[in-house]
């Protein structure tokens, strides 16, 4: 995803926040909103990484902390020609991770830690090769801005419902206007979200295939974390759902209006495209796979205590 397109959905969802400021309180909304537009741009492109991370409660692992993980994140890094990311861990049982950071010399890759607890050490591999993909892609400026600013428009559209009962504000459609604006803006951020996720996690999944040398491995991961959000809710993921498209499966439960703009493709399909890749390419997706740890077949644990804490202490 390149500069001018991240450009055209910036505009984009600037118009859409304009457009609710107009809803709100007419030229004056729409003059005020296109000002928080403007300085909501600036704080994501500069902050946004860190604001979405603090949204899933991440904190961040090195060598020390995390020697394991923070080393197969290393090695990947190493593998797909990118600066080290900073590594965080999110403690939540749903398996899941995601990759932010406006630029690969300022990218953060996170995953749950009922991701580590819950795949191989080959899967894991999988799903930080996808999400440094995105990092490689240029993806993470665009996902987190498209995440800040559709959360911003969710409410600034409840934010104007305050004010639909005040017969002297400038909302030009009265409170009808209001309470359709309350609806139809989150719902339009979601499909701009939808529009450009589709193909970005298709391009990541095989990418991330190339990084680790293995489509299977990601393959396998993503059946599990399928599976994993269906049954375990991810309570931060619940409240912020504008930041649902950054991960790679749907963290919501299925139970919100969200679930019907689903910003990734079906799981099936995922798996299906990379078992061709791996078919057409010999079962590895680069020059060769990522290595095993010491000592540990392809289904063993991250850690020989088989301690709960796992790869991260």
């Amino acid at each position: 995803m390149n500069y001018f397109r991240t450009a055209i959905l910036l505009a984009g969802l600037t118009a859409l926040f304009m457009g609710v400021g107009f809803l709100i309180g007419g030229k004056g909304g729409m003059l005020l909103a296109l000002g928080v537009a403007v300085a909501t741009n600036a704080f994501t492109y500069w902050n946004g990484d860190k604001l979405v991370l603090s949204m899933h409660g991440a904190q961040e692992v090195d060598e020390r902390t995390a020697p394991e993980f923070y080393a197969l994140v290393r090695e990947l890094a190493q593998r797909a020609n990118l600066p080290m990311p900073r590594v965080y861990i999110m403690h939540e049982d749903q398996p899941n991770a995601f990759a932010t950071g406006r630029n690969p010399q300022n990218a953060a890759v996170a995953a749950t830690t009922g991701l580590l607890n819950s795949l191989t050490r080959e899967e894991v591999a999988g799903v930080m090769a996808h999400e440094l993909a995105h990092v490689k892609n240029h993806d993470t400026l665009i996902m987190t801005i498209t995440a800040t600013i559709a959360g911003a428009i969710s409410m600034l559209a409840n934010f104007g419902f305050f004010f639909s009962g005040n017969r002297d504000n400038n909302a030009p459609f009265g409170v009808f206007g209001t309470i359709a604006m309350m609806i139809l803006a989150p719902i339009a951020a979601m499909v701009v979200q939808m529009a450009i996720s589709r193909s970005r996690e298709y391009a990541a999944d095989r990418g991330g295939a190339e990084i680790c040398g293995r489509p299977e491995w990601l393959a396998s991961a993503l059946a599990k974390i399928a599976g994993g959000a269906a049954r375990i809710p991810n309570p931060a993921a619940e409240h912020n759902p504008a930041t649902a498209h950054m991960f790679i499966i749907n963290p919501l439960s299925g139970e919100r209006m969200d679930n019907l703009f689903s910003t990734h493709p079906a799981t099936e399909n995922r798996i299906a495209a990379l078992m061709e890749f791996a078919r057409r390419t010999g079962g590895g997706g680069g020059p060769r796979g990522f290595a095993p740890a010491p000592g540990r077949g392809a289904h063993g644990p991250w850690s020989s205590t088989g301690t709960r804490g796992g790869p991260w202490g």
